[in-house]
Parts: structure tokens; C-alpha cells; sequence
């Protein structure tokens, strides 16, 4: 007897949940204290911190370590380009709308300049200081011009003749010339040069171009070692040849980020491609909000620019040389592999394993047999999900696929594996996301592909951004009768990202589960408005709400003496709802374990508020990306897995789906991994009630903790077999 029928359709999903109510998962009744969030904003840069801390980790292989030197870059400036712009945004239009913490945007945004300015200082520390004299022991330099002999500087001007100087485009700014507009994260270099038959001083921009590698490979000296110069220390020092019979006064770098978070008021009768298209054009031109100086700038530069752009003093980030240091994502392309993590190549789910070596898996028999959980990177997604979607392409008796796409790769093999299924005649419907925020225009460019080729291609709700991971496969089988096959998930399908981010999901022919997609899908693609989901909780209507009353129960049962546990893993808990439901089950003697990648607002360990709740981070080798709910409910453990984090975004403005696993190995699986990730032997970031998150990686004698990812990576097989880990 399988376990869905075992447990029945009344007891599997937001329906039995709805059997229970109780006024306490409503607003809070007064009993909490005013103050009891963390900001979101400071949490989010904390997050961002334990990123830098992977860099200044001695202990990490060295390349990975600039590597998280280039991710930090990276994450700071979607930052600034999302949430610090939508604060300057409130500030200028004058919504005073109070941040989770009661902070006006003002407040808030001298709280980040702070924090901000004091993490990008200890940001160029860890290159200078540790990464950077931890590579030129390795044999990698990165040189500065007053590096190089004269032998070198001769071997780099022909380098800058041939290869970068036809390149260039100086910009003059005079009278004649207006200032240029500067594009948002270009590296930039200011130049002061003086007429000498004028002994006029003129100001000049030149743009360091993005289409040449950021770290220019010096000629071989001999020694065998590699040596690099940055591109635009190599041009800063080649000026006179842009700048023929000028005298070159000063030269500087920087760099300047813009607003661009798109904003788009949505019509039903408007073509959301084409307004879409119109405001990311918008984007280019978004206000900056902030400028980054090599820390050696004249003060008459820097005035100019701060009066061109509009920058105030707050928001000028002043940097030793070099700026951009996401430039070092390069670096991690160099043929070393002693300098980075061990290889790993991902496991086939032993669900999906072939009796014979040679043998082709039939992935519908296997789901067929069993329902089959997939944790990714550690099994792979090629072998899985591409595999699931291609096989029902090619099969003659899938009669349509469904699917939803946030976002893909370039060269996405599920999107050919859909264009190949509308070629072959079969219904093939696909919602494409295309306001997944930086990757709006490869999503519109496959949406055209996919309208080419045949696909139905919708693009949800109006109002709501649809970031649920599911595909549906309709096939008749020998018997004449339809049968769903269903995938839900916690990531993208996303066959590149899918490498490098932690993730799960669900294989299974629950007619159950295919009902209920069947349900969702016709609600996203027509008129259908469904109330109800029996194995699913589907935001906005119903996940939260969902939630509230899991966790209500919990409470209830612990007040009642029953057995009472709450396990949470998301990316993020912002929502004052959840955590407030969750300080009541605090308060009810309910143990809550959080696992949280990114923002935390909840406070763990307040005196009669948050006492039994823990809260842990885990960073690494891959992006910790699933989202996964277990509660004890009485000893009939009830456990999601789905795409939804505990944000207002999230339960209110999106279309998110969990999925109740019903096997009891799954359950257990993720019970243990909840442990493991909860274990005082498991290195983590520890999350303090005032907000400050500490790292534990050793213990007392001083020995490494358990890697959580390694023992992942070694022990999946086991895991699958025992349902535990070692």
C-alpha cells in the first residue's frame, strides 16, 4: 500500500489544514514586544558579509577565495541597484513608507551607507592584505604598472597597440562636448589633461571597454609563473597616445551604479512584451545612486562628478585601486586545480539508475514504481528533470507537456526539448516569467523562439509574477488511460545553475499531484479560479495561510503535551506574519530550527518571545537554494518542499507552489538533513538576537566542523539507502 493512499487524500494537503483553525495565526494580540525584527536591509548585508568571510577563510582553496571576493562584488551591486534605489526612490517621491523595523527610508539609508562603506573597505582589505599575497605565493600576479621592468612595459605597449587601443573611445567635456552619459557598473577612467600652448585645462571620460578581458595576461618573463596587469592600469599608463601633444595632469578610475529595478504598471490589455522592452531601455538610464573612486582622486574631479551625476557625499565609495573586483570571476577559469574545490561530478538518482551500464532508463516506468525525491547538484539534473522532459518530447504517447519557465540558460535543453514536443504535434504549453528581474531579455528572446516552434507561450497573471517550478506530462498508456507525470521543484530548470546550486525536487505519477498542476495550470493560462489543492499550497491565496495554520497546530499540540517540531530551510524570513506565528510557537514550547541562506528579521533567543528557536546559515561551495517546511504535527510529520521563501513578495505577489512529500524515506531524508544542517559539529554562521551572526567552523581543539556540502557529496548514496546520514 503506498503512502498516499495510506494516509488519504483528506489528510495529504492545505485541505487538512483547513480543518483546523485558530485566532492566534491572525495579527498579533499584543502579547509581543514592538521591537522584535531584525532589518531586513542590514540582514541582507550581514548575508553579504558571510560571503567575504569565505574569502578571508584561509582554510578555502585559494582561487575559491578570490572567487567569493568576485560574488561579493556581484551581490553588492544588485543590491544598490535594487534595494538601495527603491529606498532613494521612496525618499524622492516621497512615500515615507517605514521600513519592518519602523525606520523611514532616510534612516534606513544612512544605516546602509554605514554598514556598506565599512564592508567594501574590508572588502579591498581581504584582496590586498590576504587573497592577492595568498595568489603571488601560488605563481598568480596581478601586477600594477609600477610592477613591470622595462621589459615588460615594452612587451605591453605592443600588447595595447594592437589589441586595446583601437578599442578605445575618449570622450572630451567642453563647451562643444557636453558630459558623457556614464552607463551603469562601467569602469571608468577621469582624466585632467592641460593644453600646453593654451595652458587650458580640459576634463576627458574614457570607458574601459567590457568586451576585453578585465585582467590583461602579461608575456611570459621566463619564470614560468602567470602575471596579469588590469586592463585599465594597462590604458591609465598609455594616455599619451590617446591624448597626442596634451599633458596628461591627472588620471583616476571610477565607477558609478544606477537604479535599475524595473518598475512596470501592468494593463490586461497591454502587450507585456512590449512594455517589458520599453522599460528596459529605461533601465540604461536610471538615476546613479552610487560612485566608487580609486582613493587617490583630486578633489577637482571628484566635484565635477558629484555635480554631473548628482551624487551626494554619502554615496561616494572611495577604494584603493583596483575598482570592480567582480572582474576576479575570471581568475577561477585558470587551469588550476589544486586552487579549487575537488571536482565533483553529480550522481544519477538511484530511483533512475539502469539495470545494465548500457542500458536507457525509462524515466516514466521508474516514477511509475515509486515517487522519486532529487537533491541537486549532488545527484544530477541531466539525468533527472532534462531527462524527464526530453523522454516525454520524444515519446509517442505524451499527448501534451506543461510548464513554467523563471529562468533557463542560453542554450537550454528543456527549451528545445518543448520545441522539439510542439515539432512533434503534441500540446505543449509553456508560462514564460519574463519579469525575472536581469534576465527580462533572454526570457523574451525564448518566449519568441518557443511562439515560433509551435509552444502555446503564456505569461501568467496579471499583477503576479509566476516563480513556481513545475512541469506536467499528460500520457495515455497501454491501457487507454491518461496518466499525469509531475515534476515540482525548488529551483530553476536551469541545467548550468543547476551545477551550482542546492535544490530539490519531487518526481511522481500522484494523479493526485497531477490534478491539482492541472488545476494551477488552467488558472495560470485561462479564467479558472481554484479555491482548493489537495497535496499543493499555492500563494497568494493559500500558502501562507497554509502555513499559519501548520504552524498553529504546532503550538496547539505543544500547549496539549503532544509531540510538537517546526523545520524550516529558506532563502529568506522577512514576513511578520510567519515570524510572529512562529514567536508564539516559541512561547508554546515548540523547538524551531531555522536554516536561512540570506535576510533573517526574526530575532532567536528573546526572553519569553523566541527562546526555543535557533536560527543557522550555511554558505559554500554551492548556493543553499531550497526551500523546505517539516512539522512534527503529533507524530504524522507534515513536509514541503516547493519555490516559495518567507517574504511579502513571495506569499503575496507571486505564484508559488509547495508540494507535501508523502513517502516516509523522503520525510526521513529530510529530517536528517535538517539535523545534520542543525548539528553543533556542522560548520555554520549562528545568528545572535541583536542581529550579529557568528561563525562556529572549529571546534574547542581547534579541528575543522563538518563540512554540511562535503558530507552531502560523499554520503548521498548512503543517504538514499538508510534514509539518514552518517
Amino acid at each position: 500500500m503506498d503512502s498516499e493512499t495510506y494516509l488519504g487524500d483528506a489528510a495529504v494537503g492545505a485541505d487538512y489544514l483547513d480543518d483546523y483553525d485558530d485566532e492566534s495565526s491572525a495579527e498579533d494580540d499584543g502579547t509581543l514586544p514592538e521591537e522584535r525584527y531584525l532589518d531586513r536591509e542590514l540582514s541582507w548585508l550581514a548575508f553579504n558579509q558571510r560571503v567575504l568571510e569565505l574569502a578571508e577563510d584561509p582554510d578555502l582553496p585559494l582561487l575559491e577565495r578570490a572567487n567569493f571576493l568576485a560574488i561579493f562584488a556581484s551581490n553588492l551591486d544588485e543590491f544598490f541597484m535594487v534595494r538601495v534605489a527603491g529606498l532613494k526612490r521612496r525618499i524622492v517621491t516621497g512615500l515615507a513608507v517605514p521600513t519592518n523595523v519602523g525606520r523611514s527610508p532616510s534612516q534606513s539609508l544612512a544605516d546602509i551607507s554605514a554598514a556598506a562603506h565599512d564592508l567594501q573597505n574590508r572588502h579591498a582589505r581581504a584582496f590586498h592584505d590576504l587573497v592577492k599575497p595568498a595568489m603571488d605565493e601560488a605563481g598568480i600576479h596581478i601586477e600594477s604598472w609600477n610592477d613591470l621592468d622595462e621589459a615588460d612595459r615594452v612587451r605591453v605597449a605592443d600588447i595595447f597597440a594592437n589589441q586595446i587601443f583601437p578599442v578605445l573611445m575618449p570622450l572630451a567635456v567642453d563647451p562643444a562636448h557636453p558630459f558623457p552619459y556614464i552607463s551603469g557598473l562601467s569602469l571608468n577612467l577621469s582624466i585632467r589633461v592641460r593644453n600646453p600652448k593654451t595652458s587650458r585645462v580640459e576634463f576627458a571620460r574614457l570607458k574601459v571597454p567590457s568586451v576585453l578581458p578585465r585582467f590583461v595576461q602579461l608575456p611570459d618573463d621566463g619564470t614560468g609563473q602567470l602575471r596579469f596587469i588590469p586592463l585599465e592600469d594597462l590604458i591609465s599608463n598609455h594616455l599619451e597616445d590617446l591624448f597626442p601633444g596634451m599633458e596628461i595632469l591627472e588620471h583616476h578610475e571610477f565607477r558609478v551604479t544606477r537604479n535599475e529595478d524595473v518598475q512596470i504598471e501592468e494593463d490586461e490589455s497591454e502587450n507585456l512584451i512590449q512594455a517589458l522592452e520599453k522599460e528596459l531601455l529605461k533601465r540604461r538610464f536610471g538615476p546613479p545612486i552610487r560612485l566608487e573612486i580609486t582613493d587617490d582622486m583630486d578633489a577637482v574631479t571628484l566635484s565635477l562628478l558629484m555635480q554631473e551625476l548628482d551624487i551626494t557625499e554619502q554615496e561616494v565609495y572611495r577604494l584603493p585601486a583596483p575598482l570592480n573586483l567582480g572582474g576576479l570571476f575570471e581568475m577561477n577559469k585558470l587551469d588550476r586545480p589544486k586552487l579549487k574545490y575537488p571536482k565533483h561530478v553529480p550522481t544519477t538518482s538511484m530511483g533512475l539508475l539502469p539495470g545494465e551500464p548500457t542500458e536507457v532508463v525509462d524515466v516514466f516506468s521508474s516514477i511509475t514504481k515509486h515517487d522519486i525525491l532529487l537533491h541537486h547538484p549532488y545527484e544530477s539534473f541531466a539525468t533527472s528533470v532534462q531527462s524527464f522532459l526530453e523522454q516525454a518530447a520524444a515519446d509517442p504517447n505524451v499527448l501534451a507537456i506543461k510548464q513554467t519557465l523563471y529562468r533557463t540558460s542560453g542554450d537550454s535543453p528543456i527549451v528545445e526539448a518543448l520545441i522539439d514536443a510542439a515539432q512533434a504535434g503534441k500540446a505543449v504549453l509553456a508560462l514564460v516569467e519574463i519579469k525575472a528581474r536581469f534576465d527580462e531579455t533572454a526570457n523574451i528572446s525564448w518566449a519568441r523562439k518557443l511562439e515560433k516552434a509551435g509552444v502555446h507561450v503564456v505569461y501568467g497573471l496579471v499583477g503576479l509574477k509566476t516563480h513556481c517550478k513545475l512541469a506536467l506530462v499528460v500520457r495515455q498508456e497501454k491501457n487507454g488511460t491518461l496518466k499525469h507525470y509531475s515534476h515540482i521543484g525548488t529551483g530553476n530548470y536551469n541545467p548550468k545553475t543547476s551545477r551550482i546550486y542546492e535544490d530539490m525536487g519531487l518526481l511522481t505519477d500522484s494523479d493526485t499531484v497531477g490534478k491539482d498542476l492541472t488545476r494551477l495550470f488552467n488558472e495560470l493560462s485561462g479564467y479558472a479560479i481554484e479555491k482548493k489543492f489537495k497535496r499543493l499550497l499555492v500563494a497568494p491565496l493559500h500558502l501562507r495561510k497554509g502555513l499559519l495554520k501548520a504552524i498553529a497546530v504546532e503550538t496547539a499540540n505543544a500547549r496539549a503535551g503532544l509531540p510538537s517540531g517546526i523545520r524550516i530551510k529558506v532563502n529568506s524570513i522577512v514576513d511578520e506574519a510567519i515570524i510572529d506565528a512562529l514567536y508564539r510557537a516559541s512561547n508554546a514550547g515548540v523547538p524551531v530550527d531555522i536554516v536561512v541562506r540570506g535576510i533573517c528579521s526574526l530575532k532567536p533567543g528573546q526572553e519569553r518571545v523566541s527562546e526555543n528557536i535557533k536560527v543557522r546559515s550555511i554558505l559554500g561551495r554551492y548556493l543553499e537554494h531550497s526551500r523546505l517546511f517539516a512539522f512534527v504535527n503529533a507524530g504524522d510529520p507534515l513536509v514541503y518542499i516547493g519555490s516559495a521563501d518567507m517574504m511579502h513578495r513571495n506569499l503575496d505577489r507571486r505564484v508559488e507552489a509547495l508540494v507535501r512529500l508523502t513517502e516516509p524515506d523522503h520525510i526521513a531524508e529530510i529530517d536528517a538533513l535538517f539535523t545534520l544542517s542543525m548539528s553543533d559539529d556542522t560548520s555554520s554562521w549562528w545568528l545572535e538576537e541583536n542581529g550579529t551572526w557568528t561563525r562556529h567552523a572549529r571546534n574547542e581543539d581547534g579541528e575543522p566542523l563538518a563540512d554540511l556540502q562535503n558530507v552531502l557529496q560523499k554520503d548521498i548514496s548512503a543517504r538514499r539507502r538508510v534514509g539518514k546520514l552518517r
